[in-house]
Order: structure tokens, then sequence, then C-alpha cells
């Protein structure tokens, strides 16, 4: 979808654009289910990135410290306290700027993931920049799904982050398609962003061929000690409108509400879910912020009457369409 296509829905009144957004989530997701997924941080702080948003990056000073990743037998008793909760996606993330194939981390990383993998859930990693032999190597121990997130427009990423480019992210979920991983790819709201940068990054990401299999939407958190520490708020009704334009741009997709939902009341998280949100990071934690408890979380869907999800360890990336450009490009 282009951008003009995707200002005028965004220029719809607020009811009008959520009940588009209802049917196309009804045509694609008839069951009322929500993915239950858990984010461990297996490698938290020392990053050498400089994310205006990150708590993780060594260039800041926060309170999250630099650690070790995690040990193996530590990471597999998280994931079976996951899956004994009700999650049915595990993501692993690790503050690193990437992996090179050959490393020490990096034969770790892919004995972590075969070892979760076994355990019958989706597993997910986000472990900065791939190139093809890693991607490859990830999807070969078992991984369904590699969250890369491109955050905001290209036009204003270079005021997010210096040491990498925003081709550079997109490089990354092209070697990921291709190794035959499916793409986790959303954005952060509130990062001083414009409307239009918003816009533009649902037009890329609808543009992908083939188009993201997740797409977690995030609210700004910020964080004591980096440059975003004193960004406000994102309007509730931004959050929803972006919600529901994920929906109607990237039907298929689960659309996960992400980073923020702690700060929200329950009553704006089921208008999220209403307008198609029908993921979230469920558990104690979300990476270095915090996420709200599980109980909750299990009492509002028992008020909406919604089920958790089942995982699907058989995911496979969706088919590309000749419809749509090769290259994860700018369009």
């Amino acid at each position: 979808m282009q951008f003009d296509e995707l200002k005028s829905l965004y220029d719809l009144p607020f009811f009008d654009l959520i009940q588009r957004s209802r049917k196309v989530h009804e045509a694609n997701w008839p069951e009322n289910e929500i993915q239950l997924c858990t984010l461990l941080s297996i490698k938290t702080g020392g990053c050498s990135e400089d994310c205006s948003y990150c708590a993780q990056s060594a260039r800041y000073t926060t309170e999250v410290g630099a650690e070790r990743l995690m040990e193996k037998c530590d990471i597999l008793e998280r994931a079976r306290a996951a899956r004994e909760n009700g999650s049915t996606r595990f993501c692993m993330g690790a503050a690193w700027k990437g992996v090179r194939d050959g490393t020490k981390r990096f034969d770790q990383v892919l004995d972590i993931v075969e070892s979760v993998a076994e355990l019958g859930m989706e597993v997910c990693t986000t472990l900065g920049e791939l190139g093809e032999v890693e991607a490859e190597k990830l999807k070969k121990a078992g991984v369904t799904a590699y969250n890369h997130n491109i955050d905001t427009s290209p036009e204003h990423y270079k005021n997010i982050v210096s040491t990498h480019t925003f081709q550079d992210r997109l490089n990354t979920l092209r070697h990921v398609q291709d190794a035959g991983m499916s793409v986790c790819s959303g954005g952060i709201l509130g990062l001083g962003e414009s409307t239009e940068d918003r816009l533009k990054m649902l037009e890329i990401l609808s543009n992908f061929n083939p188009q993201p299999e997740s797409v977690p939407i995030n609210s700004l958190v910020p964080i004591p000690g980096t440059p975003l520490a004193e960004s406000q708020g994102v309007d509730s009704f931004e959050v929803v409108r972006m919600i529901a334009i994920a929906r109607i741009t990237i039907p298929k997709a689960k659309v996960r509400l992400s980073a923020g939902r702690k700060q929200m009341s329950e009553e704006l998280q089921t208008l999220c879910f209403f307008a198609g949100a029908n993921s979230i990071f469920y558990g104690d934690k979300l990476l270095t912020t915090g996420n709200p408890q599980s109980e909750a979380d299990l009492n509002l869907l028992k008020k909406l009457g919604l089920q958790p999800q089942k995982p699907n360890r058989d995911l496979s990336a969706p088919d590309a369409e000749d419809t749509r450009p090769r290259e994860p490009a700018l369009a």
C-alpha cells in the first residue's frame, strides 16, 4: 500500500477506521484468539549501538548494567515456565550489534535455539544484524521468526540512531526472508516522529515481499539516562489508529501490542484488540522494561472471551507475491 492510501486511512473518522480494521481482522483471524509470547533478554546491556531509546546501550548511563550471555540451563528453565504459563512463542533477545558465524557466542546461541525448539514452542530471536550464513544457520537450528524492527521512517531514523543505517536494517530482513524464516518487524511510537513518519514506516512494512508475519507496535517507554528520557507519551488514540492501519495494510500478520502496554488501561488494550491487535508479550518482563503480570493478562482475556492461540512449530515464512518488489527497499 502506498503513502497516499495510508494517509487516506489515517484521515478517516476514528470510528470509521476501526470499523474497517475490524472487518479486515475478522476476515483473516476469525477465531477469538490472542497469541501469548514471552520475551527473555538472554544477554543484557553493554551494546555498542547508540539507539536513542535503548537502556542497553553502553553509551548511556542507565540502571541496566552489562551482563554475560545467560547459561543454557537457565534459559531452558525460563522457556519451560513460559510454556507452562501458556506462552506459545518464546523470544530471545541479545544486546548485540549483530552475530557472526564462527564465533563462540553465535555457536552458543545456535545450541540454545536447538534446545528451546525441542520444547514445542515457536522460537523467535532478536540478535541484531545478520548476514546470509548466520540467517541460514538460525533457521536450521529451529528459529521460526526473527525480530528486527525498522522503528520509524527512513527519514527520521538518522535522528534516532547513527551507528547503523536504515538500509542495514533492511539488509538483515532480506537475509531473514531468504533463509526461510518469518519476519517480525514493526516500529516504535513516540520517538519524536511525525504522523507522516509513522505512515511511511507502515508503507515500507506493507510492501515487504513477503509481508511480515508479525508487526510489533511499541510505545516508547522513556528510560532515564537515554537521549529520549524526557519524551512525552503517545496519545492513546494514535496507538489505536496505528494498530488499525497495520491490520488493514498487513492483514495476515499478527499485530503485536508490545512495549508500553504496562502503561495502558484494560479499556485501551481492549480497544487495541478490537482494532486488530492479536498478540501480546506476556509475563513479568519485556527486555528491560516492565510488562503486566501474567495473571492480570489472563484475567483480561477471560473477561473478553479470548483464548490463547496454539503454537505453530511448522510456521513458515509467507509466500512471496510477484506484485511486490523483491527487495525490501524504500518505497
